[in-house]
């Protein structure tokens, strides 16, 4: 499944993406057509309240996928890999690589770009898929100093252009780049030999990823904030409003990327 929907990315089809958590969900999208499901640690803050990626662990990637994996069993499944699943030994990342994709994930994703490109090398060398995270990371939030668009200056734009060729080399089956401006990840997309995603990063990318309670203007921030403390990314649109139930909204999503109508430049940086 994975091969297939990469070959139609390279051939011009834009990939449909969206975050998802369990079964019911699951039938729901691939009903609507969703091209990837991403079991992603937004789960730390959209499903346990937390203020970050942070808290989130194996376990709980490992029960997500799963059930995810039980509602939709031909649709490909991408599974985040938590903070502190690969960061610090090859073994520990192939070990809860391979976990992943016994729970039911196609491909695993992994945050940062030159000091992960030997892990993604390792992992694909054992066959496991991989997706490299590139522009802003979540699980290195506190590093990067909060919630901030990368790739501004010169300097910063080179080095997510050369991390990306970096892990397209290691073998990286796709890129997503989250926060970014919309020149610098449509420049990257026209200059690697693999599909992208873009969150945050403008429609030039191969596909685009949303997380479903923001696709459904539900989430409104971590628990200790209350709604109105909470403002959505510049890149979130409300679906649902438009379409008046949960399918349609999934659907209209699904469409309006696949047509290039979504995102736009307003949802661009």
């Amino acid at each position: 499944m994975l091969n297939a929907l990469l070959s139609r990315a390279m051939s011009g089809e834009k990939i449909a993406m969206l975050t998802c958590y369990d079964a019911t969900f699951a039938k729901l999208m691939t009903l609507a057509g969703v091209d990837v499901l991403l079991v992603g640690d937004s789960l730390g803050m959209v499903i346990q309240g937390a203020d970050s990626t942070l808290e989130v662990k194996m376990q709980d990637m490992l029960y997500h996928t799963r059930i995810v994996a039980k509602g939709a069993p031909q649709t490909v499944i991408m599974s985040d890999m938590p903070v502190d699943s690969y960061e610090h030994d090859l073994s520990q990342a192939l070990a809860n690589a391979q976990a992943l994709i016994e729970a039911g994930a196609h491909i695993v994703k992994i945050e940062g770009g030159g000091h992960m490109v030997d892990t993604a090398r390792y992992l694909v060398k054992n066959g496991i898929s991989v997706c490299a995270h590139l522009g802003f990371t979540p699980q290195s939030v506190e590093k990067l100093g909060g919630y901030k668009i990368q790739g501004k200056t010169e300097e910063a734009a080179n080095t997510i252009l050369a991390d990306a060729q970096a892990m397209a080399t290691a073998g990286a089956s796709m890129v997503l780049f989250e926060m970014v401006p919309a020149a610098l990840a449509t420049h990257i997309t026209e200059n690697i030999p693999v599909p992208t995603i873009g969150i945050g990063a403008g429609p030039g990318c191969s596909g685009q990823v949303l997380v479903l309670q923001d696709l459904l203007g539900i989430y409104t921030g971590p628990a200790e904030k209350t709604p109105q403390e909470y403002k959505a990314p510049r890149f979130v649109q409300d679906f649902l409003s438009q379409s008046g139930s949960i399918e349609q909204a999934v659907l209209c999503y699904v469409q309006a990327v696949k047509r290039g109508e979504f995102p736009t430049a307003r949802h661009s940086y």
